[in-house]
């Protein structure tokens, strides 16, 4: 008849050797372990227990994801620094080898019990009554148990026998609802293995970079070992597995074990992202993704594009390496959609190539070099100082400024003579840039940059004539968006990088649209372009696209930005620790990687001009020079008189006063009686002074101006109203009224 009991609990043995006060202890605790036997079995249940499908609802894994536009993943981050966590994995995507190990080592019973493993209990009793505390006989379920009802982690690293009981009740609900795989794979999912990685995704990937699926034995044996003391010596995890493996009759080599342990075990761990093709966007949007609540919080989308976003990193990395030996180690990469200002590409550095992997190229500053000239030129046409068709002297010039005289110089030292604005700006002639920059003033060149959305940008007085050729520190990120306002008609509106983004204001016209289309015509001119860069060079496509480069001061910059009818993009190469690049030009630092990217952005062809807008007026004209004929735009009004810089030998100046003249009014003198004379030369009646806007005289003597404090512009115009010279001064002091 006893053969045939089928009882809930196994009784533990006496020991032989206990005394009296152990003995009582002994026997009180069989019977309340009798009791409590009795009370699980007859005791209706009142708690609750979360279903399978709750706690997998509720999981969260932190690492933030970063979709694209499409809903592709990009980039995975980790926004939670008390744990690691990553996708919850299904049982049948686990290694058959790690569930072997995991119960061999925590449960060999798991199959056969509900919950509790009685006999395991028992053997833990015993250890009760010599240490007044239960340590261990905890089954898988009982775990997880303890893991989904808050209170039943035991306060210290042993229970009270009151809290294995509780744990004891909750596991035996828990396998009334769930199946055992179900626990099971809830149990690798929760369990600590190593440090902060919870979870058998976080465990494989951090210490083998494997998923969880392609764990070998030796590998699974060393997370099996862990799960009890996670944070245990390397050769104590090393022990326990091979005594496991011996357990398990596995026959592996314990040497074999301990080179394994020894990479996994013995440096600082990492958890590889899955995908990680947008870095520095992750960090943007991802960071605080966790001050949101619920499951969504941690996935974002973006609006970038996953394979532009592929295509433009690996061209990036692999150009870099082919121009490595001219010391040239790092660049950046952005991508927009014109019409919507959408980022389609962020690259922000080379990634593991870089010389500083977390140094975001798109936002650092960097000296703007020629990439200004369009918006200069924008300007000018604007304020009708000057069309395409205008001459400009490409001669040398020197420019009086504070500390010293100001001499600017062409990329390659040579002097074009007279040439037309159109080749200035598309063969980026430096001298004529800076001509044009005294025609239209400094101050107004700085204000308009700002509308241009270039930010932080300094007082008109610290940049002087040199801004003409890009002494300005900017960023990647706003210099496209100014050559995108071009594409866009001369409006400029603010890019995004989140798709639920919404716009961060009205738009802002800076430039007229029919100026914005001369600009773009004069950038897409391949034959204007060729005095400087030939006709065939990257920066001829086969579809329509206007594009300018730059190179700064020492060649420690090169960039080259350009558009199409659709896209915008911008290429940055360089050192981020400012160093200077070796013989390298636009056409072969940035340029290669700005055509590969336009290329495949217009793989199907599109790229069509984009048509002139209202009011603009074309006209064949004839360099006088030259007697070169094309044909010309011209805004609205400029077209019946083209302002030249008259050539040499004539070569007009204003003499006095000298450019950048700060002058100071004497307060000991009478206002009335202080006077400032203009002088040109050489001289000639027909000629006429010009100040900020205003006729003052004939230029044909010295003219006399009572000077007030302020900021002034002053222009030599011959008798076809065409600026000859211009100078810009101060006026300083002044009398308390």
């Amino acid at each position: 008849m006893r053969g045939r009991l089928q009882q809930p609990c196994s009784l533990p043995a006496f020991p032989r050797k206990l005394g009296l006060a152990g003995r009582g202890a002994l026997v009180a605790g069989v019977l309340l372990l009798l009791g409590a036997c009795a009370y699980l079995l007859f005791k209706p249940w009142a708690g609750k227990i979360p279903g399978f499908e709750e706690v997998l609802a509720s999981y969260q894994k932190t690492e933030a994801v970063l979709l694209d536009r499409h809903g592709d993943v990009v980039h995975e981050l980790r926004v939670d620094r008390k744990h690691r966590r990553l996708d919850w994995v299904s049982l049948r995507d686990v290694s058959p080898a790690l569930i072997r190990a995991v119960l061999a080592a925590e449960d060999r019973k798991f199959y056969e019990h509900r919950g509790v493993d009685w006999s395991a209990f028992g053997g833990s009793l015993r250890e009760w009554v010599k240490q007044s505390s239960l340590r261990g006989a905890s089954t898988i379920s009982m775990q997880v148990a303890s893991k989904l009802k808050e209170g039943l982690e035991p306060r210290n690293s042993r229970r009270s026998l009151w809290e294995k009981w509780r744990q004891i009740e909750e596991a035996r609900e828990l396998e009334k609802s769930w199946t055992k795989p179900q626990i099971l794979e809830a149990y690798l999912n929760l369990v600590f293995f190593r440090g902060e990685l919870q979870g058998i995704a976080a465990a494989a990937r951090g210490l083998f970079d494997k998923s969880p699926h392609g764990l070998d034995e030796c590998e699974s044996l060393l997370l099996a070992a862990l799960i009890r003391s996670p944070n245990a010596a390397e050769s104590q995890v090393v022990r326990r597995s091979a005594q496991l493996a011996d357990a398990m009759d596995l026959h592996l080599d314990a040497a074999e074990i301990a080179r394994v342990a020894n990479g996994a075990l013995s440096g600082p761990y990492r958890v590889r992202p899955e995908t990680a093709l947008a870095p520095h966007v992750a960090r943007r949007l991802l960071e605080n993704s966790r001050t949101k609540s619920g499951p969504d919080s941690v996935r974002v989308a973006s609006t970038l594009d996953a394979r532009l976003q592929r295509f433009a990193s690996d061209t990036l990395q692999r150009h870099l390496l082919s121009i490595r030996a001219q010391n040239v180690r790092d660049g950046a990469v952005l991508a927009v959609e014109n019409r919507s200002g959408d980022v389609l590409a962020y690259v922000g550095n080379a990634g593991e190539t870089a010389s500083a992997r977390f140094v975001d190229g798109i936002q650092a500053r960097r000296q703007a070099g020629s990439t200004l000239k369009p918006f200069l030129y924008a300007l000018a046409l604007e304020s009708r100082v000057l069309t395409g068709a205008s001459l400009i002297e490409d001669s040398p010039l020197d420019i009086p400024v504070q500390g010293g005289v100001y001499r600017p110089e062409n990329y390659d030292n040579q002097f074009q003579g007279p040439v037309t604005a159109r080749t200035a700006l598309a063969s980026s002639l430096n001298i004529p840039a800076v001509k044009v920059l005294l025609l239209v003033g400094v101050d107004p060149f700085v204000e308009r940059l700002r509308l241009l959305g270039l930010r932080d940008l300094r007082s008109a007085d610290f940049y002087g004539p040199s801004l003409a050729l890009g002494s300005a520190d900017v960023t990647l990120w706003d210099l496209v968006n100014a050559y995108r306002s071009l594409a866009d008609g001369g409006v400029w509106t603010p890019l995004r990088l989140r798709a639920d983004e919404s716009p961060a204001g009205p738009p802002r016209r800076v430039f007229a649209e029919a100026t914005a289309y001369v600009v773009s015509d004069i950038l897409s001119d391949r034959e204007s372009r060729s005095r400087t860069f030939s006709m065939e060079s990257p920066l001829s496509t086969r579809f329509w696209a206007a594009v300018k480069t730059g190179t700064s001061k020492d060649m420690r910059d090169n960039w080259c930005i350009g558009y199409s009818r659709d896209y915008t993009v911008g290429v940055w190469t360089g050192n981020f620790s400012g160093e200077s690049m070796w013989d390298v030009s636009g056409i072969t630092g940035a340029a290669p990687v700005w055509v590969e990217i336009m290329n495949w952005l217009h793989a199907d062809g599109a790229g069509s001009a984009p048509k002139p807008p209202a009011g603009l007026v074309a006209r064949t004209v004839q360099t006088a020079s030259s007697g070169a004929r094309r044909k010309e735009w011209f805004l609205p009004g400029t077209e019946a008189a083209t302002f030249e810089i008259a050539p040499a030998p004539a070569n007009f100046r204003i003499s006095y006063p000298a450019p950048g003249t700060v002058v100071a009014l004497d307060p000991d003198i009478p206002e009335e009686e202080q006077r400032l004379f203009f002088a040109s030369e050489p001289r000639d009646r027909s000629h006429h002074f010009e100040l900020n806007g205003e006729t003052l005289g004939s230029a044909g003597s010295l003219l006399l101006w009572q000077p007030k404090q302020g900021k002034y512009r002053l222009l030599l115009r011959d008798a076809q109203d065409r600026i000859l010279d211009a100078i810009e001064f101060q006026v300083r002091g002044g009398f308390q009224h």
